[in-house]
């Protein structure tokens, strides 16, 4: 049997080759995608936008909530970079804008008196905050040498296009 050699990494010029090289090695990388998901019980969102600017999507549980984890990560990474946590609504906004919710929640409501629905709300915006804080704590735990296990994934979305 032939060995299959290395390949040269150099733009492909035949456009049909390119697209069917494209084709195969998005589909491998979706197969290591879901396959680092539901083996080490990672979270996992990739985005992969073809030379025609179709999308491809791959989610371990949902691209948006990956996304906004990664968004808080990285606003606290620059929080703990930056020499403390930054009082500045802009470097932050995902969970200024949740505290500005249940403030705003809170002055309009009584949880008394409220029915399910607004319950509900509130519910969902304390759940999204405690999320946010788990996150930090967590980064922070990182960045000064302590270990943490990540959350559990969902089950995994398949690969579309355009949804999100």
């Amino acid at each position: 049997m032939a060995r299959r050699g290395r390949v040269q990494m150099r733009r492909i010029e035949d456009k049909a080759s390119r697209q069917v090289r494209f084709s195969k090695r998005r589909a491998g990388l979706f197969k290591k995608a879901f396959e680092l998901a539901l083996l080490c019980d990672a979270e996992v969102a990739l985005l992969v936008f073809s030379p025609a600017g179709k999308l491809y999507e791959y989610s371990s549980s949902s691209i948006e909530g990956t996304y906004d984890r990664y968004q808080q990560f990285a606003g606290a990474r620059r929080d703990l970079n930056g020499g403390g946590p930054s009082t500045n609504s802009d470097e932050n906004p995902s969970v200024q804008s949740r505290l500005r919710e249940i403030t705003s929640w809170s002055l309009q409501n009584n949880a008394d008196e409220s029915d399910a629905n607004e319950l509900e709300k509130l519910e969902k915006l304390l759940t999204n905050a405690l999320t946010d804080t788990k996150s930090k704590k967590m980064l922070a735990k990182q960045n000064s040498g302590g270990s943490t296990s990540g959350m559990n994934s969902n089950s995994p979305r398949g690969q579309s296009e355009g949804n999100t």
